[in-house]
């Protein structure tokens, strides 16, 4: 049983700490990147055949999605450590009971759309945090298409969706969102004639790339407005099978952790190098962060390779708003290198982090503070004002809130690596959602994590 399992064993939640110490060193795999994990099992049940999956994410999130899929009529099997099977039948059929994605907001939003598709009707619902979660930019480019749906006030779950007869539309997506580009494009596949969406600012191209390997004709070219991704409707989909990656966003954690823990030195193997994912590895470089990839190449229709983070002095910037979309998930961890930096890091254009599993920049904004470090918390942004040095760690300390958000945890962890005091979070069972064995992971490379 993991650490952050362990934690609340018994009873009511309690913690995890990082203590500072020994340089951290050697050599690790990412767990499967969770965005391609969930792309994999919905596109698997939405084909015909068998999809064999390698490096499937086998976090909660993750497998609230596989038992989803079995749930609109796939036929899901676990084969070991990462390899599951999904057989298809070429479409979903209607649930018989509510379907529960728990914390997954990726998961629900991409599965609202697949089922958008068909003539069913499907309750989804899930835990108090995504239930908390506003599901009103995805529901309307579907509205426009032709579903309906009844929910709570402020179209948060649980909600009944009702699909099918869906008629395609022309879709400019109001604010970055992979989300709601891959629900339309899944609604998409069985609307009646060519959906086009319009992306102003690009965000990651997974389900692009991946409807394309399962055998679907997706258009992409740059115009005027932006990126114009164009699908016709009525295309079926054939299995395939699916390598998935080791995700950057989970890999962020141990690369920054070496980055800031004196005399430290990690390599990171089979990493996912989309470019519309890499924004933080772009910004740590500007920071001075000593990173080397090597042994690229190409895995599943993606580049992958490896990372070697070593300890480096950084100093802070001011990271450009357009890279936002390219990031998101992994602003709280930035945070943390910045505040291990020299001078203010500027981080703008993040007004999505309000929605995430929390309120991201309220508790990163708190959390640093508890911890010693000037923060000014911004509507849509904050400024992290890093004042460590090889002399002057910062203090630590605390005791971080995370709102059982799973990014919170992980970043204010690393955070204690490094500080002076430790540094404690609560609510550590949620890393699961995202990163299972995060604690034996850093043990491996020489973190001390504790629980309380």
């Amino acid at each position: 049983m993991t650490d952050e399992a362990q934690a609340q064993v018994g009873g009511p939640p309690t913690a995890l700490t990082a203590h500072s110490g020994a340089p951290l060193s050697g050599e690790t795999t990412a767990p499967g990147d969770k965005s391609i994990s969930h792309r994999s099992l919905i596109l698997g049940a939405l084909a015909r055949g068998v999809t064999d999956i390698k490096g499937l994410l086998e976090g909660e999130d993750v497998r609230r999605t596989a038992a989803a899929m079995a749930a609109f009529g796939a036929r899901v099997e676990r084969l070991g450590p990462g390899r599951w099977r999904v057989d298809g039948a070429g479409g979903f059929s209607e649930p018989a009971d509510v379907v529960d994605c728990g914390n997954a907001g990726t998961g629900v939003r991409l599965i609202m759309g697949a089922a958008s598709g068909f003539p069913l009707t499907a309750t989804f619902t899930g835990d108090g945090s995504l239930r908390g979660r506003p599901m009103g930019r995805v529901l309307k480019p579907l509205g426009l298409m032709g579903a309906t749906w009844m929910g709570r006030e402020g179209n948060r779950l649980p909600l009944s969706l009702r699909g099918g007869d869906l008629q395609a539309i022309r879709y400019v997506l109001p604010e970055p969102s992979a989300q709601v580009k891959s629900a339309v494009l899944l609604a998409g596949l069985n609307a009646w004639g060519e959906t086009r969406i319009v992306e102003p600012v690009l965000t990651r191209d997974h389900t692009e790339r991946m409807l394309r390997a399962f055998g679907a004709e997706v258009s992409v070219e740059d115009g005027p407005e932006g990126r114009l991704i164009s699908l016709k409707g009525g295309q079926a989909l054939k299995a395939v099978a699916v390598q998935v990656p080791g995700d950057p966003s989970s890999a962020a954690f141990p690369i920054v952790a070496a980055l800031i823990t004196p005399g430290s030195s990690v390599t990171v193997r089979g990493v996912l190098l989309n470019p519309l994912r890499c924004g933080l590895f772009d910004t740590l470089k500007e920071m001075g962060a000593d990173l080397e990839i090597t042994n690229e190449r190409s895995a599943g229709g993606e580049t992958v390779g490896d990372i070697t983070a070593r300890h480096s002095r950084l100093r802070g910037v001011t990271v450009p708003e357009d890279r936002a979309a390219s990031m998101i998930d992994e602003y709280p961890i930035l945070a943390v290198a910045a505040a291990c930096a020299s001078g203010p890091t500027v981080m703008r254009g993040l007004g999505e982090l309000r929605i995430k599993e929390s309120d991201r920049i309220a508790l990163m904004a708190a959390g640093l503070t508890a911890c010693g470090v000037q923060v000014e918390e911004e509507p849509e942004g904050m400024i992290v004002v890093g004042t460590a040095d090889a002399n002057h760690p910062v203090r630590g300390g605390a005791m971080a809130t995370t709102h059982g958000d799973h990014r919170i945890a992980m970043s204010f962890l690393v955070l204690g690596l490094a500080a002076r005091a430790p540094v404690s979070v609560d609510q550590p069972a949620m890393i699961a959602t995202s990163f299972p064995g995060f604690t034996s992971l850093m043990a491996s490379l020489g973190a001390r994590i504790e629980a309380a």
